[in-house]
């Protein structure tokens, strides 16, 4: 289906809004391709009535169903490796070293859950191996992303094979996931269990409903941001992490020299920032 000039225009400011998303100007086929088939099913003749429904007051689950389509849910286990190594070599045993018998982490943007299951499942390597006396004997995942489809996805810790070889050994495979007898993975249960999943748009600041964390993973989301909003919501992510918490970017991403309060630390390789 054609989108007309002025129509991608607005949809463009539209999405920027709601979510944050900053579409550039060339990505017209990408809103055509992602959202045609949703008009037709909807039975809208164009994106201009596309966009005349969202104007209108009580538009909020077609709001919602919109930015599920349009959404990025670009993922994969373990991604970058620093993140997850560092985790349980560093920072955890320097938790349990202050103390601390329970540990908060929270993934924002999660997407199908590859991250927050991929730090459940160093736990329990680290739980059942000389390690276990090193980090806290809890730790609670709290993950969000704006889409509640993929949020639903990721309650169900279901996933298909080409899903389930982007960076799973066949060693991890086969300790922590059941297969069903139509052949999708399923994660083991007591790996679910430290994950809780809540919806949540970066764009709704503060983050009041958010407790205190000693860990934030916000990698790979603000890239889709302007400058001043990705600002935004690393402060108000800040203020929801402990003093001497730690903050991970993406690999690609680094933190804004106007943000106070973070010093950078090496993981040799990647970067963590940690909260002065």
């Amino acid at each position: 289906m054609i989108l007309s000039a002025s129509e991608y225009s607005e949809f463009q400011k539209l999405l920027h809004t709601k979510t944050g998303i900053l579409l550039g100007d060339n990505k017209q086929y990408l809103v055509s391709s992602r959202l045609s088939a949703y008009l037709k099913e909807n039975s809208l003749e164009s994106f201009g009535d596309l966009l005349k429904v969202l104007a209108r007051p009580g538009s909020n689950v077609l709001l919602q169903q919109v930015i599920d389509r349009m959404t990025t849910n670009e993922t994969l286990w373990f991604r970058d490796g620093f993140p997850f190594s560092y985790l349980m070599s560093h920072i955890m045993p320097e938790l349990k070293s202050k103390g601390q018998s329970r540990a908060n982490i929270w993934c924002a943007a999660c997407s199908s859950g590859q991250e927050p299951y991929s730090i459940s499942i160093a736990l329990e390597e680290a739980y059942s191996g000389a390690f276990r006396h090193k980090i806290p004997a809890q730790v609670d995942i709290l993950a969000t992303d704006i889409s509640s489809r993929i949020l639903k996805q990721a309650q169900r810790a279901e996933y298909q094979p080409l899903e389930i070889t982007r960076g799973l050994s066949p060693e991890r495979q086969k300790r922590f996931f059941e297969q069903s007898s139509t052949g999708s993975f399923l994660l083991k249960p007591e790996l679910k269990k430290r994950v809780k999943y809540m919806t949540l748009n970066l764009m709704q600041l503060p983050y009041r409903s958010i407790n205190r964390y000693d860990v934030i993973y916000c990698r790979n989301v603000l890239i889709y941001f302007s400058a001043e909003l990705k600002i935004q919501v690393i402060k108000g992510m800040a203020d929801c992490l402990k003093p001497g918490g730690y903050f991970f970017l993406g690999a690609s991403e680094s933190m804004p020299s106007s943000i106070p309060g973070f010093e950078m630390v090496r993981c040799n390789p990647g970067l963590v920032y940690r909260k002065k």
